[in-house]
């Protein structure tokens, strides 16, 4: 399998502050991770800059000049109670912008079988004219509509196993029934969306977590649910909204998962791309702030995504 892992030291200058969760140490953690041996053959890209009509397939023009407008000078400022903006926020969102479409534009032209995005902020909290949850814009979102209006890609899917609900994509699709978007999420949690009853056209599928999950009752709910969805959508692409704070040390969930139910999913998830999408799939970084657990996930989810499958 070839994968394609795009980063870039841009995204190092989007400053949180002292004890936001989603700092940029989360994203050295995942680079320490990956400079290992085992991950020499990942065909590694410097995420480049999105233009403002890839951020405009999603969000409004006043979306992005309130962005603009916001970003300080010097320091930081809130646009909400965690939603942090300091001088690098702004070339740091068109990164992870322009990674995901860039992985769009390889990938649909057989250049590489998936793609890993180590990207932040984080994207999938963002509604089309609201910032929120660390997110500025929609990342897997945009990546989405410009496959599907430049490429034609006729079925998107759109999984998503953070631990807390993608707002923003549910959002951004809810009456769209070419895109099916999918999310487990532990509830009740931020940001307080996520339920079977919010259900688009057809097109969103809502599987709550309860508190405590375990393993099994999560790969339950992804046999019995989400993956058969997948197979009777059968999607021409799948992106994944890759958080990984449903990991049992992470500070900001109760439920169970470790590393070997992402290796599950994971490979999961690359049997109906395989099956569907000539294996093409693009995941991207959204949440998870335990750094070693965040790293150790991260690492047997990118291993996998290069063709390792051992058993679980």
């Amino acid at each position: 399998m070839k994968t394609l892992y795009y980063s870039h030291a841009d995204f190092l200058e989007h400053e949180t502050g002292e004890g936001h969760p989603e700092s940029a140490d989360r994203l050295r953690c995942i680079a320490d991770a990956l400079d290992a041996p085992e991950f020499a053959d990942l065909i590694r890209l410097p995420a480049p800059l999105a233009t403002e009509e890839h951020v405009r397939l999603i969000h409004p023009l006043f979306h992005i000049e309130a962005v603009r407008a916001a970003t300080p000078a010097e320091g930081e400022y809130f646009l909400d109670h965690d939603t942090v903006l300091s001088p690098g926020s702004e070339i740091a969102a068109f990164r992870a912008v322009g990674a995901v479409c860039d992985a769009v534009d390889r990938i649909l032209a057989g250049q590489a079988d998936n793609a890993f995005c180590a990207i932040r902020p984080p994207g999938h909290h963002a509604e089309p004219d609201l910032a929120m949850g660390f997110c500025l814009f929609n990342n897997v979102a945009i990546a989405a509509e410009y496959a599907r209006l430049y490429y034609h890609v006729e079925r998107i899917a759109i999984v998503d196993f953070d631990v807390h609900h993608g707002n923003g994509t549910q959002a951004a699709f809810y009456n769209q029934p070419a895109v099916l978007y999918a999310s487990t999420h532990e509830m009740p949690n931020y940001p307080g969306t996520g339920f079977p009853a919010e259900n688009g056209v057809g097109n969103i599928i809502n599987v709550p977590l309860a508190e405590g999950e375990t393993s099994n009752r999560f790969r339950q709910k992804y046999s019995s649910i989400i993956l058969p969805a997948l197979r009777n959508f059968k999607p021409n692409l799948l992106i994944i909204s890759a958080g990984f704070d449903a990991h049992k040390d992470d500070p900001f969930a109760t439920t169970l998962l470790d590393e070997e139910d992402y290796r599950w999913l994971t490979q999961e998830l690359m049997a109906v791309a395989a099956t569907y999408c000539k294996g093409r799939l693009i995941s991207a970084l959204e949440g998870g702030y335990n750094l070693t657990a965040l790293a150790a996930c991260v690492a047997v989810h990118v291993k996998t995504l290069m063709g390792d499958h051992p058993p679980s």
